[in-house]
């Protein structure tokens, strides 16, 4: 088993990166939202200039905001930094999209992508759509000193549902995706890829959890726990507001005791910026009044919350189905501490 971080970049902590590597984490996924965090492929350079053997990725990058010759060019200049220490995630980019009032890359669109993408970093020349026209496409330079598409750079797609993971099987390498409670179990999310027999075994895995270490006797809704890990649990609940209102269906169960409160918030903003209400903080902090929402019961449907003891079980079992990495997902100041203290009871111990 593999253990990563999924952290939303500040350029400043470059020292971070240097740390997880001290540690023994195996990977740093950076978080790609244009309007919210900063500029993943900034942070990924100055990140491959202060460690040596850590892997380094965007977390995931997001198609529709980088038409995929942009993509490949950037991450191909990363790994003329870190050199077979890159690796290259891609989703439809939920929350970078509705953080400008739009919606996700539809399937169709993603599939194309990706196809284009693949070709570009396996330096073939494709077929794309560029201005309305079909045009070739090719990088350039990967082979002098601005870029370097060698070592082959490994992409994982992004997927939360059959249909993108069925593209992770086509396209990717790997496939990225949730773990329960928010997803799927490691042998169901493999199987959704339709992957033949015969490339499992080179196929790569990797799945993002929100994770909370607590204290013997310590209460789940704890100010140090909600400080952690309050910020992740609303990105939840951020998801289901747009879902709800988009499609006419109700709120999941684990929301409903807060679900009138929680729109009464948002809805005290104008309808035109409600989408940056509901986006603007995702993963980092909270808004007012959003602490006192939050609930033992929306921690446990969200968060992957117990003891050393329990938290490693649970890795433990997640690497008997098959999963080779799992990242847990920070944006806060506590990600410092809860960095050594899962370093500490979890990695030390597999």
């Amino acid at each position: 088993m593999k253990f990563g971080i999924c952290v939303m970049p500040d350029v400043r902590e470059t020292a971070f990166y240097a740390r997880a590597e001290q540690l023994g984490y195996d990977s740093v996924w950076v978080t790609d939202s244009q309007m919210l965090y900063s500029d993943c492929y900034a942070a990924l350079a100055l990140a491959a200039n202060t460690t040596t053997r850590i892997r380094l990725g965007p977390g995931v990058a997001v198609a529709p905001t980088r038409i995929a010759p942009v993509q490949a060019a950037a991450i191909a200049t990363i790994n003329r930094l870190a050199p077979g220490r890159v690796f290259l995630s891609v989703g439809t980019g939920n929350t970078a999209m509705r953080s400008m009032g739009a919606k996700p890359m539809l399937i169709k669109d993603f599939r194309e992508y990706l196809r284009t993408l693949r070709g570009l970093i396996d330096g073939d020349t494709v077929s794309a759509t560029i201005q309305g026209q079909e045009r070739a496409l090719k990088i350039l330079m990967h082979d002098t000193e601005y870029m370097d598409l060698e070592p082959r750079i490994p992409l994982y797609v992004s997927g939360f549902g059959p249909r993108s993971m069925g593209l992770a099987g086509e396209f990717g390498d790997g496939l990225v995706y949730a773990l329960p409670p928010r997803g799927l179990e490691p042998r169901d999310a493999l199987k959704a890829t339709n992957l033949p027999p015969e490339r499992l075994a080179d196929f790569r895995s990797c799945a993002l959890a929100n994770i909370v270490i607590v204290d013997p006797g310590e209460p789940l809704t704890s100010d140090r726990i909600i400080e952690q890990i309050g910020p992740n649990v609303m990105a939840t609940v951020y998801y289901f507001y747009d879902y709800v209102h988009e499609r006419g269906v109700d709120p999941p169960d684990f929301l409903k005791p807060i679900w009138k409160r929680y729109c009464d918030l948002v809805e005290q903003v104008p309808a035109e910026h409600r989408h940056h209400r509901t986006h603007e903080f995702h993963y980092t902090r909270l808004h007012p009044h959003e602490a006192e929402l939050i609930t033992e019961e929306m921690i446990r449907a969200t968060c992957i919350a117990g003891t050393a003891d329990e938290v490693l079980e649970q890795v433990r079992d997640w690497a008997a189905q098959g999963l080779e990495e799992v990242m847990w997902a920070t944006g806060t100041a506590e990600k410092w501490p809860m960095m050594e203290r899962f370093a500490r009871d979890i990695i030390r111990r597999i």
